[in-house]
């Protein structure tokens, strides 16, 4: 009997990528230190979970769910009281583990409404999966012991003696234990697309009746996944509960469920880091921009559609196109097309925002009266030169827009046959 030494050659991408992660987690709130930064960060931490759990289900799994904010919403509920029952010494349990509560609750409730809403697949299992967020709603309007009726449950999160100064009083603290659990949830569902329940859930995406004529049963899988699923999105819905430390029935609305999938598809169901820039894009949108401005959610609504009509792939895809390229050392001949078809957008933009700031001020803010800050200059609306302006600029930008695209898209087109008859050499 003879030994053999195997051996595995290391990953080193791997590991510089989640190092790299690891190191941005860490040094984010050294950076971006300024007013309610740290509140942004810790809301796209919770965010990205929640994100990363629902692409589980969408990217993974081909399954659109109208309905995932119930296991989120949930779980926070179920954390929420648990940190009551400590405040109240009840129990003795540490803050730190807190969002494993809302992982557990999620998962309890994933095994309850996903054994139904499996049983079916495509626009059926969507259409269950938003009967049972509006079921759960209305449950949290009807059962105000529980949910606290429309004002919530609220709570403490600073609880009992420090444990090595840490009190989870300063945000900073709040911060770094989601970016801890973050971290590790990452690496969880990450690692769920390296199993063999992960490969099924793409084999069911792509072609069902092909996994069911090898043996497997696709409502399993689905079950399996989605259960997974409300795990990693319950321990967003902890976070949350830790870091605002109010949980209301929005948690577990129609609302926040279109959110995500808004945010995921913003940032690339096809990727596994998408719904991550999809989480601070959407953040960055619903609360940085509404600071600024009325119309952040025309914005959204705008920048959303664009992102399906023209690069449903998300903004992932847009990047990993890029990268391709620039790999390939073709990305100087593109170059000089794409600085301008990016110059004549930001003029279109320009143009857009300009009008419907001023539309807005005209109709919903007409009491303030005509005169508003746009881009640090102040314009008065009543007058015709603004309009005439935004109009230019729209015309101005649509025109470059429309003669920029066909260069262009020529050149990319170019490039990338290119590319791919680079890939056939090296594969004969």
């Amino acid at each position: 009997m003879t030994n053999t030494l195997k051996y595995k050659p290391l990953n080193l991408a791997r590991w510089i990528i989640w190092t790299g992660f690891a190191v941005m987690l860490i040094v984010a709130p050294l950076i971006f230190n300024k007013g309610g930064s740290l509140s942004l960060l810790s809301q796209m931490g919770t965010v990205m979970i929640f994100g990363l759990s629902y692409n589980m289900l969408l990217g993974q799994g081909g399954m659109l769910s109208f309905g995932h904010a119930v296991y989120s919403g949930l779980g926070a509920f179920f954390a929420i009281h648990m940190m009551n029952l400590v405040t109240n010494g009840a129990v003795n349990f540490p803050i730190t583990l807190i969002p494993l509560i809302g992982g557990l609750a999620g998962m309890a409730f994933g095994v309850l409404f996903g054994y139904v809403t499996t049983k079916k697949s495509g626009t059926t299992f969507s259409m269950i999966t938003l009967g049972i967020v509006e079921l759960v709603f209305a449950c949290s309007l009807m059962f105000p012991s529980f949910f606290g009726g429309e004002g919530g449950i609220s709570t403490n999160r600073v609880i009992g003696q420090s444990f090595m100064g840490i009190t989870y009083g300063p945000q900073i603290q709040v911060y770094y234990l989601i970016a801890l659990w973050l971290f590790v949830s990452t690496i969880g569902m990450y690692a769920f697309t390296q199993t063999p329940l992960g490969r099924l859930a793409n084999a069911v995406r792509d072609n069902p009746e092909r996994v069911e004529f090898i043996g497997y049963d696709t409502q399993w899988v689905r079950y399996l996944t989605l259960i997974l699923s409300a795990f990693f999105a319950g321990i967003s819905g902890g976070l949350s509960a830790i870091n605002f430390e109010i949980v209301s029935a929005e948690n577990v609305s129609a609302l926040r469920s279109g959110s995500v999938l808004l945010f995921t598809f913003i940032g690339g169901v096809g990727f596994f880091f998408g719904p991550m820039i999809g989480a601070v894009i959407g953040i960055f949108l619903s609360v940085m921009l509404s600071d600024f401005t009325k119309a952040w959610q025309l914005y959204l609504g705008v920048f959303f559609i664009a992102m399906v009509m023209f690069a449903p792939g998300g903004i992932a895809s847009i990047l990993m196109m890029n990268l391709r390229v620039a790999k390939f050392g073709l990305f100087k001949r593109i170059w000089s097309s794409m600085w301008k078809i990016v110059l004549v957008s930001v003029v279109a933009l320009a143009g857009c925002v300009i009008a419907v700031e001023m539309l807005y001020q005209r109709t919903l803010d007409s009491t303030q009266g005509p005169v508003i800050s746009l881009f640090g200059v102040s314009v008065d609306t009543s007058q015709p030169t603004p309009w005439i302006v935004a109009v230019l600029l729209i015309a101005v930008g649509g025109w470059g827009f429309t003669r920029c695209k066909v260069v262009f898209m020529q050149k990319w087109g170019e490039v990338n046959t290119e590319i791919e008859d680079q890939m056939r050499r090296a594969q004969a």
